[in-house]
């Protein structure tokens, strides 16, 4: 692998996990086995994120339009959430890893949401890493509930409108006062953004892979800072 400084390394990491299903049909299966074999592509992005000092990992397993795939597919998915849940939380509570689900989680089963909030409480003081799951997510949802967060605070004269700065903006967002996105990565080939944290990347840094999710490894993860540390970020500005 290559050698990565480790004094310019992301602070803030997202993915969009894409290629399950066609990774999937490669191998003259159902779509649900390819999202099954991407939950180890998701074990060694974590692991390797907190190995070479990321502070936040957020992943998109689930958009707010993924509702519109087929009912056995969106059932399939939400099995698949709940023993993810149950067989993967102990593992990031021993490695000092915070689980953070960030989403309009209510739709969800209340069950589900059960075992989401009992993960994201054990793992709350978890310092090593902060791994946001995005489960019924989308970019434009978040920015509507914080201005519905913001105005809701004006209308009942807790917060002024000279108070509305980018700042205050974004602690309501659901990513709240994490630092925003240095680095968006895309697997499967597709280069668009597919309304994901779509505040949070206004300066990322993209880069799309030909590699299908399951097949996502900590090689591809590290080419993928590598070309991160070779970019000149200017923020706007000049050299």
């Amino acid at each position: 692998m290559i050698e990565l400084d480790k004094n310019n390394i992301p602070a803030h990491v997202a993915i969009i996990m894409d290629g399950n299903g066609r990774w999937a049909k490669q191998q003259n299966k159902l779509r649900i086995f390819g999202h099954t074999n991407g939950v180890a592509a998701v074990r060694r992005a974590v692991s390797y994120a907190r190995q070479i000092g990321v502070k936040v990992l957020t992943l998109y397993a689930f958009s707010s339009e993924n509702w519109n795939r087929p009912e056995q597919e969106v059932n399939s998915l939400m099995t698949l959430f709940m023993q993810a849940l149950d067989r993967e939380v102990k593992k990031l509570h021993k490695n000092n890893i915070r689980l953070n689900i960030i989403g309009d989680t209510s739709r969800f089963s209340e069950k589900l949401q059960e075992k989401m909030a009992k993960a994201e409480q054990l793992t709350e003081k978890n310092t090593a890493l902060t791994l946001n799951i995005a489960a019924n997510y989308g970019g434009c949802w978040d920015i509507v509930q914080a201005a519905r967060q913001i105005a809701d605070k004006i209308k009942k004269d807790e917060m002024a409108l000279e108070e509305i700065t980018e700042q205050s903006f974004q602690s309501h967002l659901a990513t709240q006062n994490q630092p925003r996105v240095d680095l968006l990565i895309r697997t499967s080939g597709e280069q668009r953004v597919s309304n994901f944290l779509l505040w949070q990347i206004a300066y990322a840094e993209l880069c799309f892979l030909d590699v299908l999710w399951p097949d996502f490894s900590e090689e591809d993860f590290n080419q993928a800072i590598a070309s991160y540390q070779q970019r000149h970020r200017r923020f706007g500005g000049t050299e």
